[in-house]
């Protein structure tokens, strides 16, 4: 990819010191991280990029949801590797249960004929961020083939070893949900046993803030983030690459599947709620910019029909994060940027008072501004040809 530039982002949010003088005073007691790749295509539309960093490094950052990610990535690509007759997206996904603390899926009331399938939670995932499908596919995955998948591909460090939004010890989430596969007739045609995960993660203590709510009650000690999930930012950037820009990363990078996915994932990636035939989403609650924050912050605006966002975005203990490609069809502009920043000034977890609003919103609302209008006046030699990003919905 070239060498990385450490100074342009800089130099560029200095041009603005009223949005950004707060920012770069306290990158690091903010956790501000930032990379943003350039893309530039020749006469025959072939991209290359450049990327550019700021205050990366290896200092963590609660994911939240933008394990998403590649978890709904690694779900479709395990689909292509079993190679099953009949077995796709859209076959009928059941889940039951063999371990304490889990629960079972016989259908889904978030998909137009009430099936769970493969093909919804990954529409779930990036549309409204749900939770439970990114639990029906962690457990479709196992948490051993996760880890395992993910290094092989070349991200030894990303662990995603628990579910979202649920209370379950080291084990519950090293067990995972036996799972079965239906065709159209009813008939068995995958049955994955419950497996228990026998993976080893790489030991490390990450300890953070001052204080912590466990039960309503103040704990005066930092918060053990050590078997939390834990991602590189430059990691989940270079995944989101891979799959937008296959042929711009080595093929062990690469996620295996037909073309018939891409549509999908290009789809729901950049979709708005309002955008689901079914369910539809009432826009006081999901509005087009409800998991956009770059660009948009906490705003309820309606987008601009010439702009989308391929992204997924995070947000927990006080950790907002967004993982985006950026197109301006009207402006000819493309651009990939991810950016994390922790908005806990008080140091205490778990209390529900974080700077989401006052300081996390507006910084990656700023920052994707500012990166659009720099690339509005970027000279590029040849105009993209953004075609494959325009989606017929």
């Amino acid at each position: 990819m070239g060498k990385t530039d450490t100074v342009f982002l800089e130099k560029l949010m200095q041009s603005k010191p009223a949005l950004f003088q707060h920012i770069l005073a306290n990158r690091d007691s903010l956790n501000v991280q930032i990379v943003y790749t350039q893309i530039n295509r020749d006469a025959k539309n072939k991209p290359s990029f450049k990327e550019f960093h700021f205050n990366l490094g290896k200092q963590y950052f609660y994911p939240a949801s933008t394990v998403k990610m590649p978890i709904a990535f690694l779900a479709l690509e395990k689909l292509q590797t079993l190679g099953i007759k009949g077995l796709d997206k859209q076959t009928t996904m059941v889940t039951d249960s063999a371990y304490p603390g889990q629960t079972m899926v016989y259908n889904q009331p978030n998909s137009i004929d009430g099936r769970a399938t493969i093909e919804n939670y990954v529409k779930q995932i990036f549309l409204v961020s749900d939770n439970d499908a990114f639990n029906r596919l962690y457990e479709f995955l196992g948490q051993a083939y996760i880890q395992q998948q993910l290094t092989q591909k070349g991200y030894p460090e990303m662990a995603i070893r628990h579910r979202l939004d649920v209370s379950m010890t080291a084990d519950q989430n090293r067990a995972t949900n036996p799972i079965l596969f239906y065709d159209s007739s009813s008939k068995l045609i995958y049955q994955q046993a419950a497996q228990f995960s026998k993976a080893i993660f790489p030991k490390k203590t990450i300890q953070m803030g001052k204080g912590f709510y466990k039960n309503g009650q103040l704990i005066n000690s930092p918060f053990d983030f050590s078997e939390k999930n834990n991602v590189l930012l430059i990691d989940q950037h270079h995944i989101l690459q891979s799959v937008l820009f296959p042929e711009s990363v080595n093929k062990k990078q690469r996620f295996q599947w037909q073309p018939s996915v891409d549509s999908l994932v290009l789809r729901w990636m950049s979709s708005f709620p309002r955008e689901s035939s079914f369910p539809n989403y009432d826009t006081a609650h999901y509005w087009d910019t409800y998991c956009k924050f770059l660009l948009y912050g906490s705003e309820k605006l309606p987008v601009p029909s010439s702009i989308r966002v391929f992204n997924k975005v995070g947000d927990a203990y006080g950790f907002l994060t967004d993982i985006a490609y950026v197109v301006d069809f009207e402006n000819h502009v493309e651009f990939l940027v991810s950016a994390t920043i922790s908005c806990n000034s008080d140091g205490i977890y778990n209390d529900d008072k974080y700077d989401y609003q006052s300081i996390g919103y507006p910084f990656l609302k700023n920052l994707g501004q500012l990166l659009l209008d720099y690339e509005k006046t970027r000279v590029r030699k040849f105009q993209p040809d953004l075609s494959k990003f325009q989606i017929i919905r």
